[in-house]
């Protein structure tokens, strides 16, 4: 019997009450249009109903597309996800305290789908402890309806750790590029690898279904058994987008760049536009050194793998992603997660099993606010919450983790002759008393001895176990009136107080690759 079904036919497989696991990675990965049936389907019957949806990654376009399709009274009971940024309306139903909702570290839910593959008790790990997703402080609860603990403390050998305990999985829905007749399945023309076999796995060890959306089909044993990523034995149902639902990434159809079929000329990419957030990457990258493992975040720290190009020290260190590329260029907006030129893509979750262990030397990551404690917040904004995405994982397993943002957002600022001016300040202050949510816990990193460092363009703080200590001002600066005035809390201010330096605030620089050279001299 054909394992290929119509879209409609896919939908109509998922039951009322069902737990529905998703592979995504933004729009890389994610059977958009599976879900467009599954909308369609809802509005035309009222069915399916009360689902539990989960996917560990951010799922959607910023509008409509991706988990946005899922948004809708009765349609979904309860999220389980990494991060909903990218699904607004989804995150709008959250905010509205319309479902339940645990919004938890991204490598533990990718690595989640072995442990219920294996059936084993859920991912064990130390990943997560301070932050808001530690059962002492919420557990990872984002709404007054979600009341069930999936987070718990246990000791092992009289140590403490996080137990997040696994769930049944009732349809898993996972997405290739071909799929052959027997339902064998390859990714040419994806992006990364994502963990479409663990899902699988996971699925029919659960007693579920499998639907994999593809965009050929292909004649029975014409895939080269080393190309198949997931086994047709593991797949129930296949079902055929058109190239609009099977997008790359999400502003991206199709290019083989991204999918490392190819390889471009990296002085094809544009330069990075001078501003303060070319500043800030400037001085963020001189925290790297040569041989070391680097973990780029999305936004202001993609900058520096842009500034890596520029300055042409790209090859002395290798960039990686939690997606699982390494070396190249990780690619950034709409295309984040994905590399041009990569050396080697691996699995989603084998990277994440490395992050997680310590192998990563240093990370550049967002910084949405901070406080007096060394706490750190991006996944709360307001009354809004979106999660953490991989920003725990890293931040708390990186060896050294550089924070990247301005110190205040919406200011005006002027730049002249290496010199900065604060033209007009901005109204919303990111260094605060409190954060709103801990993603980043400072006494977890105060205890762990861990390397911390705050890059913006007006001045560098470290934490310390004294405290944060402010460590250089930008040239220009009044440090009473345009640093620390702009702060909630005053930080310890270093006694030897050093002034950034006023090459980086130029159009031109070409600076890294002797302070590399120097840094590599001082080991």
């Amino acid at each position: 019997m054909s394992k290929v079904i119509s879209l409609a036919q896919a939908a109509d497989l998922i039951p009322d009450g069902a737990n529905v696991a998703w592979s995504t990675v933004g729009m890389s990965y994610f059977a958009e249009a599976v879900a467009k049936a599954v909308e369609q389907r809802f509005k035309e019957t009222g069915h399916p109903q009360q689902l539990t949806l989960i996917h560990d990654c951010g799922c959607g376009d910023g509008k409509d597309a991706g988990m946005s399709h899922m948004a809708h009274p009765n349609l979904v009971k309860r999220l389980i996800s990494g991060h909903t940024g990218q699904a607004p309306k989804m995150a709008q139903m959250i905010t509205d305290n319309a479902i339940e909702a645990y919004l938890l570290p991204q490598g533990v839910l990718t690595t989640m789908w072995r442990q219920i593959a294996g059936n084993k008790p859920g991912v064990i790990t130390k990943v997560g402890m301070g932050t808001y997703v530690d059962p002492l402080i919420s557990g990872g609860k984002v709404t007054s309806l979600t009341t069930e603990d999936l987070v718990k403390r246990i000791n092992i050998e009289d140590e403490e750790w996080l137990l997040y305990k696994k769930f049944p999985l009732d349809v898993v829905i996972i997405r290739a590029t071909t799929a052959d007749e027997n339902g064998n399945l390859s990714v040419e023309e994806e992006a990364m690898l994502a963990e479409i076999l663990p899902m699988a796995q996971a699925a029919k060890n659960s007693g579920g279904i499998v639907i994999a959306q593809v965009k050929y089909i292909a004649e029975r044993h014409s895939i080269n058994p080393k190309e198949v990523k997931v086994p047709g034995v593991l797949v129930d149902y296949i079902t055929v987008a058109p190239a609009e639902d099977h997008k790359q990434t999400i502003t991206t159809t199709y290019n083989p760049g991204l999918a490392g079929n190819s390889r471009v000329p990296l002085n094809a990419l544009p330069p990075m536009p001078f501003s303060d957030r070319k500043v800030i990457a400037r001085r963020a990258a001189m925290e790297l050194k040569a041989n070391v493992m680097v973990n780029l975040g999305i936004g202001m720290p993609d900058g520096v793998a842009a500034i890596a190009a520029e300055e042409k020290v790209s090859h002395l260190f290798t960039l990686t992603t939690e997606l699982g590329t390494y070396g190249g260029i990780p690619a950034s907006g709409g295309d984040f997660g994905a590399a041009w030129n990569a050396d080697a893509i691996i699995e989603h979750e084998a990277q994440f099993d490395f992050y997680d262990g310590g192998g990563l030397d240093i990370a550049f990551l967002g910084l949405a606010q901070a406080d007096k404690d060394g706490n750190l917040n991006v996944s709360k904004f307001g009354p809004k919450v979106v999660g953490p995405g991989g920003f725990i994982n890293i931040s708390q397993s990186a060896k050294k983790v550089v924070f990247c943002g301005t110190l205040v957002n919406g200011a005006k600022l002027g730049f002249e002759n290496g010199q900065m001016t604060v033209l007009e300040e901005g109204k919303v202050q990111k260094f605060v008393e409190t954060v709103d949510h801990i993603t980043f816990s400072g006494a977890v990193a105060r205890a762990n001895h861990q390397s911390v460092v705050f890059v913006t363009e007006r001045c560098v703080l470290e934490l310390r176990q004294e405290g944060m200590v402010l460590t250089e001002i930008a040239p220009g600066l009044d440090l009473e009136k345009d640093v620390l005035s702009a702060m909630a809390f005053r930080p310890i201010i270093a006694d030897d107080l050093k002034t950034m330096p006023a090459a980086i605030f130029a159009e031109q620089w070409g600076g890294l690759g002797d302070i590399m050279a120097a840094a590599d001299q001082q080991k």
